[in-house]
């Protein structure tokens, strides 16, 4: 019996009734060979961390585009926020760890540069639209390793493509993430919003830290504590009424106070611009892309409105500005 298998069999007795199985699962597009060690999800979380598109959160805006600081958030560390809250609740509810770490770590490889503002600016110009999550389907699929994807298995792929509110994952690993990904962005979100000065731990209305608590770390480890305790031996992964509540009248507050804050979002509209700029320019010069672009548009008839979107949609801010630099900035004379 090889290693995989032996871990294989100890799932099936150790993990919940409801957990998802790594044999069991519904398979890849393209069948491959099984490792002798690795369960076919830890194979998949394994080829997330190492693609380029994971390499290149590191580079992507959260929140506050541009911040000049060194501990605010980015959307990698935003990634590892999530997986480790996703983690620890996947443990302590005995789901399946391998695949909650898997989809955690793929969410958002298909986020633009500058966060929302570039989603929202390839939306807009886009003729098909432009949705996060889809695109990190996108990346997975057919635009990591040359074209080829990494060929993951249905369920991180489900995971993947369901993670906003309005998701329905098929798994309660998926569950995990998706509620995860809330819990980590609204408490980070508030950690620098109040690092930044826009926010003030007393400026949180009563009603919410009286459930939730004063800190970041109190409302983290709430939440996480809340969504164990209700879930723990069911087959579906919740809050109590009173702290999902809480936590839905701490994001709303949040939108006014930071998301839509004019302090925050006062560049929002350079890179909205910017963003549209170059999807304009690309698609005139359809023949500035890169060799594996132009590949994809020639050999698997994607249309040059996806192609492009693809291209930008995975460059970093910095590489953003750079490009557009490039093609609206004059550069210096030399005499």
């Amino acid at each position: 019996m090889t290693i995989r298998e032996q871990l294989e069999e100890r799932e099936k007795t150790y993990l919940s009734l409801y957990a998802a199985l790594s044999s069991r699962s519904r398979g890849r597009k393209v069948t491959e060979q099984e490792c002798d060690i690795r369960p076919v999800f830890q194979r998949d979380r394994d080829r997330i961390l190492h693609c380029k598109a994971f390499r290149r959160l590191k580079q992507k805006t959260q929140v506050f585009l541009l911040p000049k600081g060194d501990h605010y958030r980015t959307r990698l560390t935003h990634t590892l926020e999530v997986s480790q809250n996703a983690r620890t609740i996947a443990k302590a509810l005995k789901l399946n760890e391998d695949l909650v770490e898997a989809i955690a770590l793929g969410h958002d490889l298909g986020h633009t540069p500058f966060g929302h503002a570039g989603e929202r600016a390839l939306n807009d110009v886009n003729p098909f639209g432009f949705r996060h999550n889809e695109q990190s389907v996108r990346v997975v699929e057919y635009l990591e390793k040359q074209g080829k994807g990494l060929n993951l298995t249905w369920e991180v792929l489900d995971g993947i493509k369901n993670h906003k509110t309005s998701g329905r994952p098929q798994t309660l690993e998926g569950e995990i993430v998706r509620l995860s990904d809330k819990i980590a962005y609204i408490n980070h979100d508030i950690d620098d919003a109040i690092r930044g000065g826009l926010l003030r731990e007393e400026d949180i209305p009563e009603e919410y830290t009286r459930i939730l608590g004063t800190s970041t770390r109190i409302r983290l480890d709430t939440m996480v504590h809340n969504v164990i305790t209700n879930s723990m031996d069911r087959p579906s992964i919740r809050m109590s009424p009173e702290v999902a509540g809480a936590m839905a009248g701490l994001r709303r507050f949040l939108f006014v106070n930071v998301y839509q804050n004019p302090a925050a979002k006062g560049e929002e509209e350079k890179a909205v611009n910017m963003i549209a700029r170059l999807y304009e320019y690309y698609m005139n010069h359809m023949e500035l892309l890169p060799g594996q672009f132009l590949e994809m548009l020639k050999e698997q008839g994607i249309s040059e409105e996806q192609t492009v979107c693809d291209y930008i949609a995975g460059m970093t801010d910095n590489y953003a500005v750079k490009k557009f630099e490039e093609f609206f900035v004059p550069e210096s004379w030399n005499f």
